[in-house]
């Protein structure tokens, strides 16, 4: 049985690992700019590229995926439960997604947390739950980004793999149940997220990516 102190503690610090606006503290270094006054306004690596080039976005994501991986690594290392194993980097998506150091007032004078919408941190709790996870997780988004053209919908299929890829692995007894969880939980955090793109995508309106924007942008002219 883990101290409840130290399953609290486990849990703050994760959600204070989360909170760490890597994609808003790289396009100010690197541009100068306020992510949060760019397209979407939010801090995650695809809102970084648009605001700051290539590289700021790539290194936003890898930041955000091992804030991530680092909270389940200081889980297993302080305890071997696997509810907190999966706790961990659920709060880190929490963090990431609503950062106590990006608290603004809104126009109605309401107090509200900014921040992404969670997908690389996700990725990051596979990778500290199964490291081989992101070899299946990243190939498979980036094979979604493709084909469909929609950061969003490659950043909810992230939780989606995950889930898969933990029932296989429970099912032969490699992991335990409460990963399969976890993978569900971080679906219904990036879904909550990413509800103005969802709002978006039923009327046809989300932006495109690649290929496929291109191919609108000519079917627009002809």
């Amino acid at each position: 049985m883990v101290p409840i102190l130290t399953g609290i503690s486990i849990i703050l610090a994760s959600y204070l690992i989360g909170s760490v606006p890597y994609g808003w503290l790289v396009v100010k270094i690197f541009s100068g700019k306020d992510v949060r006054q760019i397209e979407s306004g939010r801090t995650g690596g695809t809102n970084a590229m648009r605001a700051a080039g290539v590289g700021a976005g790539i290194l936003t994501a890898v930041l955000d995926i091992l804030k991530g991986a680092a909270s389940v690594w200081l889980a297993k290392a302080l305890t071997g439960d696997p509810w907190l194993h999966i706790l961990a980097p659920l709060a880190v998506i929490l963090g990431n997604n609503y950062s106590i150091f990006l608290a603004e007032r809104d126009a109605n004078g309401r107090l509200r947390l900014r921040g992404g919408a969670g997908g690389a941190a996700c990725v990051g709790g596979s990778l500290g739950l199964w490291a081989p996870s992101v070899l299946i997780i990243l190939p498979l988004g980036a094979l979604v980004f493709l084909g469909i053209g929609y950061a969003s919908v490659t950043t909810m299929s992230a939780a989606l793999i995950a889930t898969i890829i933990f029932i296989v692995r429970a099912q032969m007894g490699l992991s335990p149940w409460q990963y399969i969880l976890y993978g569900i939980l971080a679906e219904l955090l990036l879904l909550w997220a990413l509800r103005p793109n969802i709002r978006r995508l039923k009327e046809g309106t989300e932006r495109l990516h690649g290929w496929r924007a291109k191919r609108k942008q000519q079917q627009t002219k002809e």
